[in-house]
């Protein structure tokens, strides 16, 4: 059996026991799985080793080493982007040819593509939240300098997050990086963006059996006000008077709430003497799940970590541990009393695939019964209601 130049990541398998004299399309090995995927513009396949799942995807050599590169380097900048594994290369075959290299990855756990959400000839009522999860990824990879050239519905995978829905890069090989982008390329990448939604959904319409003037051709333009919205609101300057401190912890907080850190307050003086100018220079959006795992060691999702330190806020007022003397003894008492046992009745009734997920619908229908009553509600009695009801979402 001929064996391809592998480059692979340290904690991960060798691969060597894969077929590689073979394309994958012609696979058959024991290490095949099925897992949720979309449509594929390269052959794509999935294998199991003790580690977990990967992906493996099949494309010509230079399309290859461009998408490994870029994953590698995003994980250093974002983390909404499938995490690279490894690049191969078949030496025997000519580099323009489908079958000359892949590239491994890590399968994205708790994802599933796009079709999913289709209800009718759309999105139905997870329309707003399918647009905010595209925006939202593009904003945070334009901030990292990444220019996709190829944003669509089908290079997306998603997964839900609390309440919201959060879309994972899993397609590079027509992306760059950049220190940071213009104007320019951020409004062309935009475009392209346009364009790939609008042709998907005029194919869900024709699937549908519909004409295209029902299609949700807008679907794009959508996505890109959210865009224009976030990027103006994460990278618009303020102008302060000296004495207006509180102004930047209001900014920052703002921020913050948006689920982005911020590593820099930049303030330079003006002519007008008395005022001064404030630039924020804003990173990874994953302010709630670090301060999660810092309070907690707990890991999750964005959104899931801003419902989870909700429900520890609550937990720490109602029990007499807001100060922070007793912040610590407060979170232990939350998390061995509260979360721990509460998500251990998730994992063995729940059908989902996430507990943390799980418990995020669990805190909604709480909150749900907690409005409909107009009072609080006991934790068994909110998780008996919820399970009784079929374990209502967010949807």
């Amino acid at each position: 059996m001929s064996l391809p130049n592998l480059l692979i990541h340290p904690g991960h398998p060798d691969f060597l026991d894969l077929p590689w004299d073979e394309s994958v399309s012609d696979w058959e090995h024991d290490r095949i799985v099925e897992m949720p995927a979309g449509v594929h513009r390269h052959p794509v396949v999935f294998v199991a080793y003790d580690e977990g799942v990967y992906v493996v995807k099949e494309l010509p050599h230079h399309f290859a080493q461009n998408e490994y590169s870029v994953l590698t380097e995003l994980e250093n900048r974002t983390y909404r982007s499938a995490p690279p594994v490894g690049l191969v290369h078949r030496g025997w075959v000519d580099d323009s040819e489908e079958h000359s290299a892949a590239v491994i990855t890590q399968y994205v756990t708790h994802t599933f593509p796009y079709r999913r959400l289709i209800a009718g000839i759309g999105f139905g009522k997870r329309r707003a939240r399918l647009l905010d999860s595209v925006a939202g990824l593009l904003v945070e990879l334009h901030l990292a300098g990444c220019y996709w050239g190829d944003c669509s519905l089908s290079n997306l995978l998603y997964r839900y997050d609390g309440g919201a829905i959060e879309a994972v890069m899993i397609d590079a090989e027509t992306s760059y990086l950049r220190e940071t982008l213009s104007d320019g390329q951020r409004l062309e990448d935009l475009e392209v963006m346009k364009m790939n939604l609008a042709g998907e959904m005029a194919d869900i319409a024709a699937e549908k059996g519909v004409g295209i003037d029902q299609a949700d051709l807008r679907l794009g333009e959508d996505v890109e006000a959210t865009y224009l919205a976030l990027w103006e609101e994460l990278n618009a300057d303020l102008i302060i008077t000296r004495d207006e401190g509180f102004r930047i912890r209001e900014r920052i907080a703002r921020l913050n709430d948006l689920g982005f850190s911020v590593d820099d307050v930049e303030l330079d003086p003006t002519d007008e003497g008395n005022l001064v100018q404030m630039r924020v220079h804003v990173g990874n959006r994953k302010f709630n799940s670090d301060r999660l795992r810092q309070l907690t060691g707990l890991a999750a999702k964005e959104n899931q970590a801003r419902l989870l330190l909700g429900d520890l806020s609550y937990f720490l007022a109602k029990n007499g541990y807001a100060s922070d003397a007793h912040r610590a003894v407060g979170v232990f008492a939350w998390l061995s009393g509260v979360y721990e046992p509460i998500v251990s009745q998730i994992r063995t009734v729940w059908p989902g695939d996430d507990p943390v997920q799980g418990y995020c619908d669990f805190l909604h229908h709480r909150m749900r019964l907690a409005t409909e009553r107009g009072f609080d509600v006991e934790n068994d009695e909110a998780l008996s209601s919820w399970m009784e009801s079929g374990f209502p979402g967010f949807d």
